[in-house]
């Protein structure tokens, strides 16, 4: 059966979206890993000024100021060069509607406005599904790192490189997405 794509509206997150968050974090990425990205952590990483955090939610209408569940999050880090892809999670019963891909999406958008010259991130070595995921968004496989997690699990570094390392240019402007 297919699924059929809902409409998901990508923003920042707020304050409102703290524990949907930290709960989605616990149970799809941490899962038998410990809580590390608990509440505490992840309003840490909402007050920090290089830091950007999405929320992804079906759009509703509010009702009784009711607000829509989460679809999924994102949290990303900016360096001076480097972007680091921390967290990205996306409901179970949402995944494969394009979801991740737009929030994905909106942040290598963002570091290439921030003059970011590439995008890194770590996931589980065994998740091959996650791995594809970001294949097709252009990242390459870099290094297998035994024991990354809590040390016993194996974690994969992946890369996107959005432009030459190295100072910009003053005629620079980021490319277009998707562009070579």
């Amino acid at each position: 059966m297919k699924k059929e794509k809902t409409a998901v509206t990508i923003r920042l997150a707020e304050p409102g979206d703290v524990r949907a968050i930290a709960e989605m974090s616990r149970d799809f990425i941490e899962s038998g890993l410990g809580w590390r990205y608990d509440m505490a952590h992840i309003q840490r990483a909402m007050r920090r000024r290089e830091t950007v955090v999405l929320a992804a939610s079906e759009r509703q209408t509010y009702v009784a100021r009711e607000r829509p569940g989460l679809s999924g999050f994102a949290i990303m880090d900016f360096g001076d060069e480097r972007a680091h892809l921390v967290l990205l999670a996306v409901q179970p019963t949402q995944r494969r509607l394009g979801t991740g891909r737009r929030m994905v999406e909106w942040l290598l958008e963002s570091a290439l406005v921030a003059g970011m010259a590439s995008v890194h991130l770590e996931l589980r070595a065994d998740n091959e599904a996650a791995r594809r995921f970001y294949r097709a968004l252009g990242f390459s496989e870099t290094v297998l790192m035994p024991k990354y997690y809590d040390g016993r699990e194996a974690a994969m570094r992946m890369i996107r490189v959005l432009r030459a390392p190295g100072p910009l240019p003053l005629s620079w402007h980021p490319p277009v997405l998707g562009q070579k």
